[in-house]
């Protein structure tokens, strides 16, 4: 864990997975299978892709966190796709062409518990800031109400928003949590981020930051083995009032 500190000054959100359900996993699959059934479908028996081998596991495991690039990469490395960095850069265009319709279509939802945390803790005079690896975190962000300021979006909500800000290295080096420290005039040790992903927890402690992990998936023992510090399945499941006093804990905890 970082050095103990009295309280905790700024959150660090993640977005996708923790504050919004966002089509980003079905963007990638269903570009990926119209690359292989059409433009790609050549390549397929030189690969190990199959529209049921992309799986819900494999999107965590492989892309969950990433940048578009980093992650388009690891994709068709993954499943051998030959090429692959050449390649990369039309399956993060096809992806980002899907994602954008599935955004139209408000194929996403907001995770309410995540919405109501954001409050809490700004509630409590903590700074909150925004560090998604997506740029289009943004949108998604714009169209969630925040929780109890009516006509105000879930984005007007935080002190900053470096979601999809372009840095030299993506999670899970932690740069873009770093930076998002230092736009908030928070010492990293005084921060807290929250993530779903292994690759933004391991940023998160690279960087000497606390890690909250939010286990959606029933994937709570991969969080805790790259580091968080509290893993839970909910924010609602947090204690408010320790957190407000610089504890991470559940709820009844002792």
């Amino acid at each position: 864990m970082p050095e103990t500190q009295s309280r905790f000054r700024a959150v660090i959100f993640d977005v996708d997975g923790v504050l919004v359900d966002s089509p980003h996993e079905t963007a990638w699959r269903e570009a990926l299978a119209e690359l292989m059934t059409d433009d790609w479908r050549d390549l397929q028996p030189e690969t190990s892709w199959t529209d049921d081998a992309f799986t819900a596991a494999v999107y965590r495991q492989v892309l969950s966190g990433r940048p578009r690039m980093d992650g388009a990469r690891a994709a068709l490395e993954y499943f051998a796709v030959p090429d692959s960095e050449r390649r990369a850069a039309d399956y993060a265009e096809r992806k980002q062409a899907r994602l954008l319709r599935l955004i139209d279509e408000r194929r996403f939802r907001a995770y309410d518990d995540g919405v109501r945390f954001v409050a809490a803790v700004q509630a409590a005079g903590i700074a909150v800031a925004a560090a998604s690896s997506s740029k289009n975190a943004g949108l998604f962000l714009r169209a969630v109400p925040a929780h109890d300021r009516p006509g105000e979006t879930l984005l007007d909500r935080f002190d900053a928003d470096l979601s999809g800000r372009p840095v030299a290295h993506g999670k899970p080096d932690p740069e873009l949590f770093l930076t998002a420290a230092d736009e908030l005039g928070v010492p990293a040790q005084a921060c807290v981020v929250v993530e779903d992903a292994i690759s933004g927890i391991r940023a998160a402690k690279a960087g000497g930051m606390w890690a909250l992990g939010v286990a959606r998936f029933d994937d709570a023992a991969d969080l805790e083995d790259a580091g968080a510090d509290l893993v839970v399945t909910s924010l609602d499941e947090v204690d408010v009032d320790a957190f407000t006093a610089g504890r991470l804990a559940r709820r009844g905890s002792v």
